[in-house]
């Protein structure tokens, strides 16, 4: 890659991320392309300010370290149309709730989010894990060892976030 500009590596990588359909962490990018990760994340940056000057129907989302072509917002409806019939999964208020209490107080046990929510709350764990949208991170070094339970980046891709420090701040009651 040492014999490509910069536009034909910024086409390349482009390619990368339309052909993985995936996130692709920066790291890997970096090492394909043989360069530090500084840099990479400088070009996905560039790369990043392209496609939004030129308002392009597609845009490069950033995922905590990881980067991934996605359609633009503003078309969702026109999608929709043109492929007919409402693709939107919504969440119950008791599912939403659950999400908001696991990716405030990350890593939880399913004990601890039933003590903030004050129901039970397996059904909208289950849920959430067949969206995947939370995960099992671990298991807490305690009797029973209980379940660990943590967002993902599809949850933070879902509410358009790039990290979970840009969750908005709690509301003191």
């Amino acid at each position: 890659m040492k014999d490509m500009d910069e536009r034909n590596i910024m086409g390349l990588i482009e390619t990368l991320l339309f052909v993985s359909g995936d996130a692709i962490p920066v790291k890997r990018i970096a090492d394909f392309l043989d360069m530090d990760v500084r840099k990479a994340r400088k070009l996905m940056e560039k790369l990043i300010d392209t496609f939004n000057f030129e308002r392009r129907g597609l845009q490069i989302i950033r995922v905590n370290d990881s980067y991934q072509l996605a359609t633009r917002p503003e078309y969702g409806e026109y999608i929709e149309k043109f492929f007919g019939g409402d693709k939107k999964q919504t969440l119950s208020q008791a599912v939403l709730e659950t999400l908001s209490i696991i990716a405030y107080r990350q890593p939880i046990t399913r004990m601890d989010i039933e003590l903030v929510r004050g129901v039970k709350c397996e059904y909208a764990i289950n849920v959430l894990m067949e969206k995947g949208l939370i995960k099992e991170v671990g298991r807490m070094d305690a009797p029973g060892r209980p379940i660990l339970y943590g967002t993902t980046d599809l949850f933070l891709k879902s509410f358009g976030l790039t990290s979970l420090e840009e969750l908005p701040p709690l509301e003191e009651e």
